[in-house]
């Protein structure tokens, strides 16, 4: 054999051993496989940058040691792992980045993986569309701690989302949270131990179904906030969740919004439009299964002029509640305990309408609270085994009488006859994502 055929032969020997010795190897030509080593760091980071459209990053089984977060703006690429509880991605020695994966590129599909213990942000995408999160695990493996970053798995100002089958554990903030964004589908995920289980924060249709919401402060949450590019949130749907014991003490950081939500809320509806919610099991919460508010019961000023602050077309039925309001915590708590008495009713409406849009005293039909079909679960005993004290034939429901009672609240007017909500409203539309679902 000549050196000239030898020598090329040689460097190529060379060359893949380096790959297998630094954790990269190219199996195909879109794979990139990575198995954890010394220079995971450097070596994933620049694969992210200089990847092609097309490109499917493999990440083996193992512990990949990560010191700075990573970064993703090539379109059309897949990270895949062998499994959310095989394939882990540590940040828990993370000096840099304010996110462990942070993505701002189109037709992204992440898969398979954990990651843990960011600095900030679990995974963030931002202006991504047509994206895809799927069997993602987002944890703190600390618990639930103030210091934990805000947000597990973090989607916003997108279109097109897909978060599905995916586990998130101690968030400050949120565990699953999609903002600002359009056309989202959240389903069959798991939410424990965060502020906030799952929120949808200023978006436009939107569908969580499937999913389970346990020992959260607040279990899902459909917000629409002031000082935002997209606000007026609206079609949003709830159904076929498990939403029981989000009990656990509120630990947001002092200045969050989701610092406001009182532990052991179920579900919490505030200032969005046309929001349908239906089969869900909604049961064992401290202060209140399901809550409907204004903007106003937080206290802090509208500064922002275009922000619309009500509740509007909120319809709730076909649900099973039971065992709620038996001790009602922070100040929300405290204002419902001391104008409802306890236990809280099931279904609690602070009752705050805009009085502009009354038509001879009467909020017209499209803009109501609708409440129907709902009941009560009559479960024998509580998941610690002991039995559940009450029993009741139907639901318990009370609108608080109003921005009066936000104010003052020995001026309530509660009510809690049905009579007034009930009625129907259209169904809302389900999300359909045809480039991605």
């Amino acid at each position: 054999m000549t050196k000239k055929i030898l020598f090329p032969i040689i460097i190529g020997i060379l060359v893949c051993f380096y790959l297998a010795s630094c954790g990269k190897s190219k199996q195909a030509s879109n794979v990139v496989t990575f198995k954890p080593g010394a220079d995971t760091q450097t070596e994933v980071q620049e694969e992210f940058i200089l990847a092609e459209p097309g490109t499917i990053i493999q990440f083996e089984a193992g512990i990949f040691e990560f010191t700075s977060g990573l970064s993703l703006d090539v379109d059309r690429v897949t990270l895949r792992g062998r499994g959310m509880d095989k394939t882990i991605l540590s940040f828990k020695n993370q000096e840099a980045g304010a996110e462990g994966l942070y993505i701002t590129s189109d037709n992204v599909l992440v898969e398979e993986l954990a990651i843990e213990d960011t600095k900030g942000n679990g995974l963030k995408s931002h202006a991504a569309n047509n994206i895809i999160i799927r069997r993602v695990r987002a944890e703190w493996t600390g618990g639930p701690k103030k210091t934990n970053g805000a947000y597990g798995i973090y989607p916003v100002s997108s279109k097109n989302v897909l978060v599905e089958e995916c586990v998130a554990i101690g968030g400050s903030d949120s565990g699953i949270y999609v903002g600002q964004s359009q056309n989202i589908i959240i389903r069959n995920c798991r939410a424990e131990y965060n502020v906030a289980g799952i929120e949808i924060e200023n978006c436009h249709e939107a569908d969580a179904f499937g999913n389970l919401a346990t020992r959260n402060t607040g279990g899902i949450l459909v917000f629409d906030l002031p000082d935002l590019p997209q606000q007026r949130g609206h079609n949003i749907r709830l159904f076929g969740n498990k939403v029981y014991d989000n009990n656990t003490l509120n630990f947001a950081p002092e200045g969050n919004m989701v610092a406001n939500v009182p532990t052991g809320t179920g579900i919490m509806v505030m200032a969005n439009s046309n929001v349908e919610i239906f089969d869900n099991e909604i049961r064992d919460h401290g202060t209140v299964n399901l809550l409907v508010t204004s903007y106003f019961s937080t206290g802090i000023a509208v500064k922002d002029p275009n922000y619309y602050p009500f509740p509007e077309a909120i319809h709730v039925h076909h649900n099973a509640f039971e065992f709620g309001g038996y001790n009602p915590l922070g100040n929300g708590g405290a204002l419902m305990n001391l104008v409802l008495g306890t236990p809280i009713p099931d279904i609690v409406w602070d009752g705050a309408i805009n009085p502009e849009k009354l038509v001879d005293g009467v909020i017209p039909a499209e803009f109501r609270i609708y409440i129907h079909h709902n009941t009560v679960l009559h479960k024998k005993e509580q998941d610690d085994g002991k039995p559940i004290p009450e029993h009741r034939a139907s639901i318990s429901f009370a609108n608080m009488g109003g921005l009066p009672t936000l104010t003052d609240p020995t001026k309530a007017k509660v009510k809690r006859d049905l009579a007034d909500h009930t009625g129907v409203l259209p169904p809302i539309e389900p999300v359909t994502i045809a480039e991605i679902d």
